[in-house]
């Protein structure tokens, strides 16, 4: 009897045991797996939440995101190259008005569905239903219609030329492509999309609103699979926050534009712990002034504010140097930027002679000057997320305190900031140019089409109807020398009118730790970079 119950006991203490190394083995597979032995990781951050990940819309879906999981017909390359992408190959009507586009077979969305010409005509005819929202991008404006002439070969067809239109089709949004299978029933996918499919490398896998979204690699990708598992996008609103969760390894790496603070990148710089770069200048950090405000809609308004701060000191104060003072709306890495602008200097007493000349007198006692009992009193609106634009509203405050101008800085929200500058409810607005794959033609096309801020601030410009027709004839015209000449044309006005004023030439930065290899700035400006880089495990 003792026997038998010592012959159970042992039985059951190597059952027991068994089943222990068993589990032991598999935590020890999904601890290494969690660990990053298993799965390379790369763990970076944003400031907000990546949005819906509809491939029509904008705000508040996010461009880094959204260009992970979409892609373009064509795509661009340093030095402005347009190359091949879904379509492999490409010809163009003798008149201007035809794109055929060659489209690359046995390419499948993330779900295994086919991309061929019939899916292609059907994200063109979402995007035509809501063309209002997108006719910021010229050839939108003058598409006629598409066909998809067989399986593999779709056809744009335009009412009139457009220069840039192969330029254009290279963009994030809205004419990159979204599968069958996250079409809405009605096909109109400004209302929103059923889920997030592309041909990208990466898919959307897990995701919680404003705190993370985990991108995978794409097992149906036609291209070279990157070269890292998941992206995890951590959503951190503050920039001293995102370099705290950095410097405690919580981050691999922080990449952007005002995505920290110059002083914090200076700093992880001379730290000599991380790999830090700057990309070539990718737009112009400049200020809209609202010439539809009474007191804006003076020229010598407009000069004051020019000459009345120091904009040298301020991008040397703000950006430590690593941005440089822009005297023209281009820099000279863009086809058709100025070169011979004279740059307004700063100078207070000729900013406080432009105010005097315009009838806003300083009263005794007063710090605020005023016209027809009125203060000259302005708002100007930033995004305070950005790490910039804050400190620089800040300094435009202070300084043209000093010229009898009082500034009233308000932070919003980028959805806010935007829905108020496309209302044309502002004074003053931190802008930016498109920079590349957009300049310079959709920065000109903005100047004369309503609806998208620039040109509604610009409107009481005296001579605003010879620009519009300077910037239709530039985008229409297949003289390339008429094209430079109404380019300068355009760009004198408005350096002269002094409506939009450059700041800086923007450039993106990146910290990340030096495990990563093989990091390099996409050419073009809104592209995620996330494809060529790899980590040692």
């Amino acid at each position: 009897m003792i026997k038998s119950k010592m012959k159970i006991l042992l039985l059951m203490l190597l059952i027991l045991t068994t089943a222990l190394v068993g589990c032991s083995t598999k935590n020890t597979e999904e601890s290494g797996a969690d660990a990053g032995q298993t799965e390379k990781t790369i763990t970076v951050s944003w400031p907000r939440d990546i949005g819906t990940m509809n491939p029509h819309v904008y705000n508040p879906s996010q461009l880094i995101a959204q260009s992970m999981i979409y892609e373009p017909l064509v795509s661009y390359k340093d030095g402005g190259k347009v190359e091949p992408h879904l379509a492999e190959s490409w010809t163009i009507s003798e008149d201007g008005k035809e794109y055929t586009f060659n489209l690359r077979q046995n390419i499948k969305f993330s779900d295994g569905t086919a991309f061929n010409a019939a899916v292609a005509k059907k994200n063109f005819d979402a995007i035509m239903l809501n063309v209002e929202n997108h006719s910021w991008l010229g050839f939108i404006g003058v598409l006629d219609k598409t066909e998809a002439v067989d399986e593999y070969t779709f056809k744009l067809t335009l009412k009139q030329p457009y220069y840039p239109t192969l330029q254009e089709l290279t963009v994030i949004r809205p004419v990159r492509f979204l599968g069958e299978a996250g079409f809405p029933e009605d096909g109109d996918t400004s209302k929103g999309v059923k889920e997030p499919v592309g041909t990208g490398p990466w898919m959307l896998t897990d995701y919680k609103t404003d705190e993370y979204a985990e991108f995978t690699r794409n097992p149906n990708y036609w291209g070279e699979q990157p070269k890292v598992e998941k992206i995890v996008i951590k959503i951190i609103p503050d920039g001293e926050t995102r370099v705290l969760a950095f410097e405690k390894g919580e981050l691999d790496l922080i990449y952007g534009e005002g995505i920290i603070s110059m002083d914090a990148y200076k700093q992880l710089e001379a730290s000599g712990e991380y790999e830090t770069s700057l990309s070539e200048p990718i737009a112009t950090r400049q200020l809209v002034l609202n010439t539809t405000n009474e007191a804006l809609a003076d020229l010598k308004v407009r000069q004051a504010l020019q000459h009345g701060f120091n904009k040298q000191a301020m991008v040397e104060g703000v950006t430590s140097g690593l941005e440089e003072k822009a005297d023209s709306l281009l820099s000279q890495n863009f086809p058709y930027a100025q070169t011979d602008v004279i740059p307004a200097e700063y100078d207070v007493e000729k900013a406080k002679a432009y105010l005097d000349e315009a009838g806003w007198k300083l009263p005794d006692g007063k710090t605020v000057r005023e016209k027809d009992g009125k203060p000259l009193e302005l708002e100007l609106i930033y995004e305070k997320a950005e790490q910039v634009q804050k400190p620089m509203a800040e300094t435009l405050q202070a300084e043209w305190a000093e010229i009898g101008v009082k500034l009233n800085i308000t932070g919003l929200e980028l959805t806010e900031q935007v829905k108020r500058f496309r209302a044309n409810d502002f004074d003053l607005y931190f802008f930016s140019n498109y920079g590349a794959p957009y300049d310079p033609h959709s920065f000109i096309h903005i100047v004369a089409e309503k609806g998208f801020g620039i040109s509604d601030a610009l409107s009481k410009l005296p001579m605003k109807q010879e620009l519009d027709h300077q910037v239709q004839e530039a985008l229409l015209s297949v003289d390339e020398k008429k094209r430079e000449e109404l380019y300068g044309a355009i760009q004198t006005t408005l350096h002269e009118q002094a409506a939009l004023l450059p700041i800086s030439y923007i450039k993106k930065t990146v910290v990340y730790n030096k495990k990563i290899s093989g990091f390099e700035f996409p050419a073009n400006r809104d592209e995620n970079p996330f494809s060529s880089i790899d980590i040692e495990q």
